[in-house]
């Protein structure tokens, strides 16, 4: 029995795509595979090598903290319109077209001169970012509709996502240290090149999936909303939580979005249908996503510091020293996703997962200026890589559980965003409690360098316990929202909720 057999002139090309997909199908995971990492590095990848690019482009601590804000905003605010882009465009255009420009941004960005062409570039590479990344998870989504290997191919998609950010300390310590800070941007044109190939010669030309009238008033209260929210949390981190422009932005961000929630539910062609993450399932993996991002910041940034600037380890040498987190994870996610989700549903893994990673961070706030990375640092990164195994690769795959192909685009962007938004947050709100503790620490103090390197010292592990409990509430929230049931019993409640 064969599906391109099928004859349906509303419906009958879109099958005919995806079966000609799906026969190429793991080729096409090992190309969105390559896609997804070169936009989740660079999340990563250009913060080690910030330091070398100020030095050299000579350019403020003030301005700096602009080469990941821009990003971020474009990436952040862009993503729900890069989404549906990608449903009217078919995803193979828009994957297409998002890693072309990207590439080329991230070509510009490496050539910079001075600081305004750098922060130009980064800006260019968030706005193809946001249209790449929901067109990666919408064709894993609709090309793997067999639950066995749906759950093999989001364990793989999951891992990369989580194990990203890591892999882009490794990769930009080691860039920075031999060859260039500039190379942190040029070696994305390495991945955009052989994603692209891949995609041209095993991703069948799709057609739009959606031919709805663009929803105009949801496009620019949700696309201002975002970008005043993590404008706002931005701003609070090189300035203060009161800030008139910092609680302007965070006010004017959380009212756009409110309204935007009520005018979806009025739209006859909604940007973001309600059905999306108002479904038990996804809604809770989204929370699950959201809390998971605030608190992985505390492991990535904090712990980065704490490695290089208190234990004294190279950049290189650190990017190594995340190497167990990744394995941990990239081992447990295969079990989860293949194994565990299958028989037991999300809704007793993802929070086991957010736990664990709770227990680890807690841990790694109880270290010292003399700790042994062996012994007090290396056993709770691989807790942490078996936690993020268990919560974020089933979420990926729960988060797009169920939809039908003309929202997949839609809702993938909408995963990402929760993802971009609890990063944006975490990055913030960390390093806000970060630099209070440090401050709190000092008062009374003489400012020797023992005590500044212990102020230092406290001001990563208040960001490790606050990030600890970040995961608790993940956890809890999300324990409350997912339905019990496994992966086929939920399959099926998804299925008639679109029917």
């Amino acid at each position: 029995m064969s599906e391109t057999t099928i004859i349906q002139p509303p419906g009958g090309q879109q099958v005919s795509d995806r079966a000609a997909n799906h026969a190429k199908r793991w080729w096409i995971l090992a190309v969105l595979g390559v896609a997804q990492l070169m936009v989740i590095l660079d999340n990563t990848i250009v913060n080690i090598a910030l330091p070398t690019a100020q030095h050299d482009l000579h350019f403020s601590n003030a301005d700096r903290q602009w080469v990941v804000t821009a990003y971020s905003l474009a990436f952040g605010s862009l993503l729900l319109l890069g989404g549906r882009i990608g449903d009217y465009l078919g995803r193979k255009r828009a994957l297409i077209i998002g890693l072309v420009g990207f590439a080329v941004a991230s070509a510009i960005g490496g050539s910079s001169v001075d600081f305004t062409m750098l922060v130009i570039a980064r800006t260019v590479q968030g706005a193809f970012g946001a249209l790449l990344a929901p067109s990666v998870l919408a064709l894993l989504t609709t090309t793997f509709s067999d639950q066995a290997e749906r759950g093999k191919a989001f364990a793989i998609y999951g891992g990369i996502a989580g194990a990203g950010g890591a892999l882009g300390l490794l990769l930009g310590g080691i860039l920075t240290s031999y060859a260039s800070w500039r190379w942190t941007l040029f070696v994305n044109l390495v991945f955009a090149a052989i994603a692209t190939v891949g995609a041209l010669l095993w991703l069948k030309n799709d057609r739009a999936t959606d031919h709805d009238p663009l929803d105009l008033p949801g496009l620019f209260l949700v696309t201002g909303g975002l970008f005043s929210l993590v404008y706002g949390f931005s701003h609070a981190e090189t300035t203060a939580w009161s800030n008139p422009y910092t609680i302007g932005f965070l006010v004017l961000g959380v009212l756009l979005l409110a309204v935007f929630a009520f005018v979806e539910t009025r739209m006859s062609y909604p940007l973001l249908p309600p059905r999306i993450p108002l479904d038990r399932t996804r809604g809770g993996s989204m929370v699950a996503m959201l809390f998971a991002s605030i608190g992985i910041f505390g492991v990535f940034l904090f712990l980065t510091y704490y490695l290089q600037d208190t234990l004294g380890f190279s950049p290189v040498k650190t990017g190594v020293a995340f190497l167990p987190m990744v394995i941990g994870l990239a081992g447990t996610a295969q079990v989860s996703n293949r194994v565990l989700l299958p028989r037991f549903g999300p809704k007793p893994i993802i929070p086991v997962g957010l736990v664990m990673a709770s227990i680890a961070l807690y841990a790694l706030h109880l270290v010292g200026l003399h700790t042994a990375y062996v012994s007090h640092v290396l056993p709770y990164l691989v807790l942490l890589g078996v936690g993020f195994g268990l919560s974020l690769a089933p979420a990926f795959s729960t988060g797009t559980l169920g939809l039908a192909p003309h929202d997949a685009g839609v809702g993938s962007a909408t995963l990402n965003t929760t993802q971009q938004v609890g990063g944006s947050i975490g990055t913030a709100l960390l390093n806000t409690l970060a630099a209070g503790a440090a401050t709190a620490f000092l008062v009374g103090k003489v400012m020797s360098p023992a005590n500044l390197k212990a102020a230092a010292l406290h001001s990563y592990t208040t960001a490790f316990l606050w990030s600890s409990l970040f995961f608790v509430v993940g956890a809890v929230v999300a324990g409350l929202v997912l339905r019990r049931g496994n992966m086929a019993v939920l399959s099926g409640r998804n299925e008639s909720a679109t029917d």
